[in-house]
């Protein structure tokens, strides 16, 4: 599946994220990316007509190192992408309980070499996604999460459809 072909009937601009990007947008569109040990959390606001997506790639934001870390830095980590996107929801306007949430990946794409008791770390950023979105008053309406590949998400902001492509 090259680009967003589900959608490209509906001739919405496409927007790739990379690993630790967030993106919201305020017109519709389909924002797409490529999730393995990463979560993918999409977010929108059918009255306000936003959404956004995040692409975390760890768990927790290095506390020891707030004062040095950009806002762009800070995306990088589950715990940090969700509470700037909420507050960012926040000054638009939006109630925490007319956000429709969905979460993907958190894969177990990386192959364990020694301790494999050990959480990994695709694990480690689903439990902080899933505990930060229930902190913040977020209710979670569908999810993919865990396995051992990777996935494509296309989300389209107008209808708050995701579509998934599992890797072989």
């Amino acid at each position: 599946m090259a680009g967003a072909e589900p959608f490209a009937k509906e001739g919405l601009p496409e927007i790739y994220l990379q690993p630790g990007e967030s993106r919201l947008v305020k017109e519709p569109a389909i924002l797409r990316t490529l999730l393995g040990s990463c979560v993918g959390i999409a977010f929108r606001v059918p009255r306000l007509g936003m959404g956004a997506l995040c692409h975390p790639m760890l768990p927790r934001f290095p506390v020891k190192q707030a004062l040095t870390l950009t806002r762009s830095a800070g995306r990088r980590y589950v715990d940090y992408a969700i509470r700037d996107l909420a507050r960012q929801f926040d000054a638009m306007g939006a109630l925490r309980d007319e956000v429709e949430v969905k979460i993907f990946g958190g894969g177990d794409v990386l192959v364990a070499v020694s301790d494999t008791a050990r959480p990994t770390v695709g694990r480690l950023n689903c439990e902080m996604a899933m505990k930060v979105l229930e902190e913040e008053g977020f209710y979670v309406s569908a999810s993919s999460l865990g396995g051992k590949r990777g996935v494509n998400i296309y989300f389209n902001t107008q209808t708050g459809e995701v579509l998934l492509q599992r890797h072989s």
